[in-house]
């Protein structure tokens, strides 16, 4: 038997008009880049966004596609809307090694290989379906040009990219496996469940069993 609260609750869910629901909407792209800005303090006027808009190129890519693989010069540097994107490389015994996730929010791609015109060393590659917005070079100088504070925030993220880099090479020398899994988790939070188990041990650089066990052991002590 259905209960009165229930009834009325289905009820009153089954009666949404559906104009009501079409109000309910994904974020755009766009209107995610808009949201970036916002939370890092950039308050834009209509016509810079519409400016910063014109820089960027909106694409949608399927899982398993790749936008930029090693040889390659780089042409976009990216930012994620939504999905998730890897960027690794392939050793002479054909075994990958992966470098970054860029899930949402994140700002990736060869940049040594975008700004300085040289082959890339590494592949990009797609994890899930994913919204990327893309621009190049000079659509960079001209957002730094028309927006000052967004160099400032360029060479910041640049350095943190930089110390990110140092650190994690730190850490795949000296770190216990345990240790780097849990800056693993402090880092991506949010893709322990959506990046398969292999590719988190490529990441951190150890077997698939290692990771299985670590894993184990921390399911234990909870």
């Amino acid at each position: 038997m259905v209960s009165g609260g229930l009834r009325a609750a289905t009820q009153a869910i089954a009666y949404t008009p559906m104009w009501f629901v079409t109000l309910i909407k994904p974020l755009t792209m766009f209107e995610k880049l808009h949201s970036f800005f916002q939370r890092k303090g950039f308050l834009l006027a209509d016509e810079q966004f519409e400016f910063i808009k014109a820089l960027f190129i909106p694409k949608k890519v399927k899982k398993g596609e790749f936008l930029l693989r090693e040889g390659e010069m780089a042409k976009y540097g990216m930012f994620v809307a939504a999905g998730c994107l890897r960027t690794y490389t392939i050793d002479n015994k054909g075994k990958e090694h992966i470098l970054q996730f860029s899930p949402e929010d994140w700002w990736t791609g060869d940049m040594d290989s975008l700004v300085n015109q040289l082959p890339s060393q590494c592949f990009i590659d797609a994890l899930e379906d994913s919204e990327i917005l893309l621009f190049d070079d000079a659509a960079l100088q001209k957002l730094n040009k028309y927006i000052p504070e967004s160099a400032a925030m360029y060479e910041a993220a640049l350095q943190k990219s930089l110390v990110a880099k140092n650190q994690r090479i730190i850490s795949v020398l000296t770190a216990t496996a345990e240790e780097r899994y849990n800056e693993f988790l402090k880092k991506y939070p949010s893709l322990l469940q959506r990046v398969p188990q292999h590719m988190i041990a490529s990441y951190l650089g150890v077997s698939p069993e290692t990771l299985s066990r670590i894993r184990k052991q921390q399911s234990r002590k909870k």
